[in-house]
Formats: C-alpha cells, sequence, structure tokens
C-alpha cells in the first residue's frame, strides 16, 4: 500500500471510488475541486492511497491563504463536508499521516478536516482523538430525512405550522421552475442582495457557474410571483440525496412564504425524480436557520470537524457568529450592493 498525489489520469477512478462508497460527499468529488480551482485559484493537495492499482482511500485538501484569516489547509472548503475517506484504518491513518506532514512542510497555521460522521469512530486507536494538536469543535450542525415515495406522505410529515405556511405560498400565486445557467443570473442578483442583508460577502458568479458545469444534476429551482423571480436555490445530487445549498430571497416577498414554497416545491421535485434524502444543509446551532429547519420537523445531526494545529494555539473562528465580527457584520449590511458585489468575492475567496 502507498500514497499517490492526484492527477487527472485518475478522474475516473476517484469520481468513482466516490460514487461507490458508503461515506463519500459531493465534496469529495472532482467536480468541485475543478470548481474551487476556476473561480478562486486555490491551490489543491489531493492525495489517494492505493493497493494492487486501485484506489482505497481518498484526501482532498486545498489551501488557503488569506492575510485576514490566515494560511490553512482545508477538506474541502466551501463544502460542508469532506475530510479523508477510506475503506480501512490502515489507508486512513497513511493519509492522515500525510495530511498531517504536508501540513508542517508548507507551514500553515493549521489543518480542518470536515466529516459528516467520523470515520472509524466504532473502532480505538484513532489518532484525532487523543493527539493533543488535534482537536474538534461542535459548532456545526446538519439536517437531513427522508424523501418519502408519495407527495402526500411528505407534506404530512411537515409540522401543522409550516404546512400552511407552504398552502399560504399557493394561495399567493407562486409557482416553481426548475433550471441551469439560463437562470443563474437572475438568481445571482437575488443571492447577493440576500447575503448582503445577513452581513455576509457574496461568492463571485463565477464560483455558481463552475459549480453548475461541473457538477451532474445541479439545478436552480426558482420561484416567480407575476412572471419574477422572487427567490431561488443552487441545489445539487448527490447519489439519491438532493442538496439545496445555495439560497435567498427577495425580503419583500417574505411576506407571501416565499422561501416555505420553495423548499417544498423542491421536496416534491426531489420525491418525483426519485430521490430518497432531503439535505437541508449545514447551520450554526440556535441560529435562525437552525430554528428554521427545525420547525420543517428536521432533527439536528452534529458534525465533526477536526482541526490539527500548526503554527496556530487556538482553534480558528471566522464564523459570524463570532462577537470580533459584529461590528464587520452591522456595516457590511448598510453598504450600497455594487460596493459589496464587487468587495465580497475578494474576501470570501479566504473564508473556506
Amino acid at each position: 500500500m502507498y500514497i499517490k498525489s492526484y492527477n487527472d489520469q485518475y478522474r475516473n477512478e476517484w469520481d468513482t471510488f466516490v460514487m461507490d462508497s458508503q461515506g463519500t460527499s459531493l465534496f469529495h468529488l472532482i467536480g468541485w475541486k475543478d470548481a474551487v480551482e476556476n473561480a478562486f485559484g486555490h491551490k489543491s493537495h489531493y492525495r489517494m492511497a492505493m493497493h494492487d492499482e486501485k484506489i482505497c482511500g481518498i484526501l482532498p485538501l486545498f489551501e488557503i491563504k488569506s492575510r485576514l484569516f490566515g494560511h490553512a489547509l482545508v477538506s474541502v472548503p466551501f463544502g460542508v463536508y469532506g475530510g479523508i475517506y477510506a475503506t480501512d484504518k490502515e489507508s486512513y491513518d497513511m493519509l492522515r499521516d500525510i495530511a498531517e506532514t504536508l501540513s508542517k512542510q508548507i507551514d500553515v497555521d493549521y489543518l480542518e478536516l470536515r466529516y459528516q460522521v467520523k470515520p472509524f469512530s466504532n473502532l480505538s486507536g484513532i489518532k484525532e482523538l487523543t493527539d493533543s494538536n488535534w482537536l474538534s469543535k461542535n459548532l456545526y450542525v446538519t439536517f437531513r430525512r427522508q424523501i418519502f415515495d408519495t407527495s402526500d406522505k411528505n407534506f404530512d410529515a411537515i409540522p401543522r405550522k409550516q404546512r400552511r405556511m407552504i398552502r399560504q405560498g399557493m394561495k399567493n400565486g407562486l409557482s416553481s421552475k426548475v433550471g441551469g445557467i439560463e437562470d443563474l443570473e437572475t438568481f445571482y442578483d437575488i443571492y447577493a442582495r440576500n447575503v448582503r442583508d445577513m452581513g455576509s460577502p457574496v461568492y463571485p458568479v463565477t464560483f455558481f457557474k463552475a459549480l453548475l458545469e461541473n457538477l451532474k444534476d445541479s439545478f436552480i429551482l426558482s420561484v416567480w410571483k407575476d412572471e419574477k423571480m422572487v427567490a431561488g436555490v443552487l441545489t445539487f445530487v448527490f447519489k439519491d440525496i438532493v442538496i439545496p445549498y445555495y439560497g435567498g430571497g427577495l425580503r419583500e416577498y417574505f411576506h407571501y412564504a416565499s422561501n416555505d414554497f420553495m423548499y417544498w416545491e423542491l421536496m416534491r421535485y426531489g420525491c418525483e425524480k426519485g430521490y430518497r434524502v432531503f439535505d437541508f444543509g449545514r447551520s450554526k446551532k440556535d441560529t435562525g436557520p437552525y430554528h428554521f429547519k427545525r420547525h420543517w420537523g428536521f432533527e439536528p445531526e452534529e458534525l465533526n470537524y477536526c482541526y490539527y494545529l500548526v503554527k496556530a494555539k487556538d482553534m480558528p473562528n471566522v464564523s459570524p457568529v463570532n462577537p470580533k465580527y459584529k461590528l464587520f457584520i452591522n456595516i457590511w449590511k448598510r453598504l450600497p450592493l455594487t460596493m459589496t458585489n464587487w468587495l465580497g468575492p475578494k474576501l470570501v475567496r479566504g473564508i473556506p
């Protein structure tokens, strides 16, 4: 068994390994790597554990450099899941050791591995659990639930208050559409305004375009009122999982219940397509999005984010809930949209 650097010769083998494995995610696919490289220019350090010339483990890593937010290796940037995946503990340990060695060689502040479920958590001796340089953070949870085989079953599984909001959206004459690149510009304008209003920098439109082009079955589900797009969500599909990922809506249309209607339409679409899991995505504990998802009847599942400290003395905290960003967030909300759309992509590339 040995470790090999990834190159495009192994693209099909890598993606086949991801698709055939049970503990992998959309963010392990090479399409995510391509989109991050194309939009942000970050350097990738992808590694494979090989046995008899076949992949038995993968480590997707990106090097992120920012004057404001530090120097890190992250698996996977801009993704909610990631980390090492291997079919056996030996391969996993070799990839983990490579990650540690690389983080020291390039002298980063820290290494971050974003697991959905901790690998081999049923076994003793996993180094991250005992090494003092490895720390874990429990800031984030994810929300996932089964998609039932009929629309009626899915609707009945939603709590009564949210069902009322969905019906309100229907009565208000909202409609939905599934589209792609042709809807990106209009969707992006809505999304950019939405994240500005929340005090967050926006991703470049080139990133969204790269994701739509590189990830199979990705699409934009949009909500319309009187022939005007009022909300939308850039959505990914991985195996039988539908993943609403980047969403936003016009605030002046919130009273039409546009957001509730949007996620219901996406769940209904997933049911029609035969998908089996609705992944509502990551949220910070006790925030607005966290409670919104719980009100839909989803239960939080804690995410396992692990950090290996190299130069850093403490775990990084670039979350908006960090009190030191409060003033910045309040100022950002008041800036003109033209300014935040220009400056946001320059800032967000350093916030993985």
